[in-house]
This record gives structure tokens, sequence and C-alpha cells, in this order.
């Protein structure tokens, strides 16, 4: 492992942008920010397995030992294929603590157990159920370009890498990025979805993003979950085809213990919520504005700390910002710097956090899983 340790002071509190409808933010927080003693980049391994997948998107911290995976480790999905055409990955890669890398999975689009429209091109959508059973959602292209995607599907694999289910339809349309949660036998799984008419509107923003829950039943004993039903709790985001980034629309997703889904809302800039997530039987369009503005850039990973305040990457200039659910903006990192353009721009997708150790990211610009200390 290489560190490298970017000088960087933490901004000053900054309050929430304008936004109309915005509520105004509360004077001081009650706690320090969860980054606020982090100052190091470690890089902990590269995410290119041996077929050459590159452009690491979903990041998830697995939290049980199943099968393959360990608890402790970090699964991670890749987007590209050796050739770098976006919507064409089909790795999963998974990292220990010390560096050991492995590969997970490899899935073959022409070998999978049901739907899946388009083919494999591995997004920032996944997680990991109880069970071990990984679900991961496919954005597939032809040739990288925005005008051969297709819907795609959400692939579901058990804890040896296997697929043993697609999801497929009812909503889902190029699913981008996911987080669930577990109760009882049931997960929901909350999808974000960008293709919805976005090719039609060659470039111009269209506001026809989504956002699903996906309520599923746990199989009995082998047997992989089933979907029992699907509701569209978010609708109207903003989303466009983007020729360095295929598409751009609403990506990470975070579920509060009392319900509360928060939404990086890359096109409009902001972080939303749409609340009652969990038990919500209709849309709340793209819900209320925590914050806008400010720090953010392209906001796209987006996660919860142990405090409860919410994380995210700026895919436009390399920063993490972290933001109270009251809507401060009360730190930020520039985690990537690289480019011979605007620096750190692009190299940024999912994160995930670990209480003890800091926050896991990847870089696409080295191809790699670094950990923010």
């Amino acid at each position: 492992m290489r560190v490298h340790t970017r000088l960087a002071a933490l901004a000053a509190l900054i309050t929430a942008a304008g936004a109309a409808g915005l509520a105004a933010p509360s004077a001081a927080t009650a706690q320090d920010p969860f980054i606020g003693p982090f100052g190091q980049v470690t890089t902990i391994a590269s995410t290119v397995p041996g077929n050459g997948d590159q452009n690491p998107y979903g990041t998830v911290l697995i939290k049980h030992d199943e099968g393959d995976l360990r608890k402790g480790d970090v699964l991670v999905s890749n987007f590209n294929n050796a050739a770098n055409l976006q919507g064409t990955g089909t790795t999963l890669v998974q990292v220990a603590p010390d560096g050991t890398a492995s590969q997970f999975a490899q899935i073959d689009p022409n070998n999978l157990p049901g739907p899946c429209p388009g083919g494999v091109g591995l997004t920032t959508a996944l997680t990991v159920l109880p069970g071990g059973w990984v679900v991961v959602g496919s954005l597939p292209t032809t040739d990288g370009s925005s005008a051969t995607a297709s819907a795609g599907c959400l692939l579901v694999l058990d804890k040896h890498g296997r697929v043993r289910e697609t999801l497929a339809g009812d909503g889902i349309n190029g699913p981008w990025d996911m987080t669930s949660a577990s109760h009882g036998d049931h997960t929901d799984l909350y999808v974000t979805n960008v293709l919805n008419n976005t090719q039609a509107g060659g470039g111009n923003e269209v506001d026809e993003g989504t956002v699903l829950r996906i309520s599923l039943r746990d199989g009995v004993g082998d047997e992989p979950p089933r979907r029992e039903s699907t509701t569209v709790i978010g609708s109207g985001f903003g989303e466009k085809t983007d020729p360095s980034a295929l598409v751009i629309g609403p990506t990470g997703v975070a579920l509060n213990h009392d319900g509360t889904l928060y939404v990086a809302d890359t096109v409009g800039n902001r972080i939303t919520e749409i609340r009652h997530a969990d038990t919500r039987p209709d849309s709340a369009g793209t819900g209320r504005v925590v914050t806008s503005g400010g720090d953010l850039n392209g906001p796209l990973g987006l996660a919860r700390t142990p405090c409860g305040d919410l994380l995210t990457v700026n895919s436009l200039d390399g920063f993490i910002v972290e933001t109270t659910p009251h809507g401060e903006q009360v730190a930020k990192f520039q985690l990537d710097s690289s480019g011979t353009g605007v620096p750190g721009a692009g190299a940024l997708f999912g994160l995930a956090v670990d209480d003890n150790s800091g926050v896991y990211f990847v870089d696409d610009a080295g191809n790699q899983l670094d950990l923010f200390h």
C-alpha cells in the first residue's frame, strides 16, 4: 500500500444553498464532522481483475462472513471492460483491508438465468443481503456509447458469485445506484433509474429519473429472494446522456432509521430526501431539498455516517462533502486532484463507511480502492 497525504484545511461551516423550498439550517451542528479528523488517503489495492475490467463504480462493505464473502472486505463492481468501453464491465472484485484482492465474480452475459435487456454492464448499484446474496445493477451498452444503452436489470448472485436470478422490467430501466434494508424475512431495495426517455433527449436534460422500492421475500433454503412488489417512490429527477459519463442522473441513495431516503440528485447538484420511503404507496416526486449548491459539485455516491450525517463525492472536482440531515455542509476534503483539466473531475463514484477505519471509495482515475482516514 502507498499513502498520499493531501494538505487541505477543512472548510468553514457552510449553510445550505438557497433552493426553493429549502428549510433554514440550524445555527450549529450537534457534533463534530465525522471526516473532521481525517487527513490521509491510502491506496488499498487495484480493482482491475485478470480480464482487465476497469472503471470501478459500486462499493459496499461486507458485514458478515458468508460463503466466499468475508466480513470487513469491500466488494467493488467494474463498469468498463479492458478496452475501456462503458457499460461492458462484467466483474466484481473483493478487496481485503490488507490489500489482498480477488475476483468474486465474472458474469457471462450469454449465460444468465433470466432476462437482462441489453446484457451486462455493472453499475454503482451494489448491495449485499442477508445470507450473502449480492445484488448488482446492470446498465449495458454494446459499444460504450449512450446510443446503445439498454434497460438492463438487477443481477442476484449467491455467496459464491454465481448469478441465480435477474430482476428486470416493472420500472427497472438503467439501474444506477442502490441501497437496501432488511426486516424479518423481507428486504427492500431502493434503486435509482436513469434511462427513462433519456436517450431521446439527445444530451438535453429529461426530468424522468425515478427511485423504486423493490420488496423481496427471502428464499427458502438455497433459493434466491423473490420480488413481491415494486413501487415508484421518487420521480421527476433530471437525467441526461453524456459522452464522458454515458449518462448522468440520480445516483447515491442512503436510508435513515426513520424511513427517510436521501438521494444524490446529480443533475440538480443537490441532496433531496424522500420521507416514509419504506412505507409510502406512491411517488414523492423529487422530495424535499436537504442542501443544494455550496461545496456540492455533481454529487454521485452517498453514504450515512454513524452520527447520521451524509457523505457525498463530487463528480466534477474530486471532493468529498459532509452534510448534516438539517442541510449544513460542515466539512470537505479533496480525495483526488489528478487530471490535466479540472483536478479530480471524473475520478469518484461509490463509497462505503467503515465506522472503525474510515471511508472506502473507488478512484476511477487510478482504478483502485482507497481509504480516507
